[in-house]
């Protein structure tokens, strides 16, 4: 009967980031927390690094919220333990997106020293109520981010920079102002004609 294999061997590094709507209260963020550290210590595995990113502008709205809540996790474990976190993410109202990535294989998880600051949960702000919306998100119309993905069939990624959505933005007004030079170009001479054919019809006359 041959051996069993060690741990290492089927340990992975693992990254998940998920994100909070943006009017979760610290105290539903810190059941959250306290909710994935249950399972990742069930799961025998081991977080290794906890980073709170704070309100973020999301790529694209996500019911109706322009910015959420982003955590960065590390941990180690298996692929269960994946299956199951992701399972627990989903039953949380106030999560509205969640990423996992594998990194690469892992060490023995016994073999992992861990600082306990390193893994410490960050108390989320308590929010104030005023998220800045733009005028289309008020009215309940279409972002320039909506329109944008249903023009080209795809809803994006929540987790992209939302430098590339300014940078986007700032295009399209680009793109908009040099059609509005070009169409104001385009009747000036129109009118420019229409004062020479007068000028011919006087000199018949």
């Amino acid at each position: 009967m041959p051996a069993t294999e060690p741990l290492s061997q089927h340990v992975r590094d693992y990254e998940t980031i998920y994100i909070l709507r943006p009017t979760t209260q610290p105290g539903a963020a810190e059941k959250c927390a306290q909710r994935i550290a249950e399972v990742i210590d069930r799961e025998k595995g081991k977080l290794t690094k906890v980073d709170n990113w704070g309100k973020r502008q999301l790529a694209y709205p996500i019911e109706r919220h322009s910015r959420g809540i982003f955590v960065h996790l590390r941990y180690l474990g298996q692929g269960g333990l994946v299956q199951e976190l992701e399972r627990n993410l989903r039953l949380v109202d106030d999560v509205i997106r969640f990423q996992t990535i594998v990194l690469g294989a892992g060490p023995e998880i016994a073999d992992v020293a861990v600082d306990e600051e390193a893994v410490k949960f960050i108390p989320v702000e308590a929010d104030d109520g005023n998220e800045v919306q733009t005028v289309e998100e008020r009215l309940g119309l279409p972002t320039f981010s909506e329109r944008r993905y249903d023009r080209d069939d795809s809803r994006g990624d929540a987790f992209t920079d939302p430098a590339d959505d300014a940078s986007a933005e700032a295009q399209a007004d680009d793109d908009t102002a040099s059609d509005e030079g070009k169409a104001s170009t385009e009747t000036t001479p129109s009118a420019a004609n229409s004062g020479t054919s007068s000028d011919s019809e006087g000199e018949k006359s």
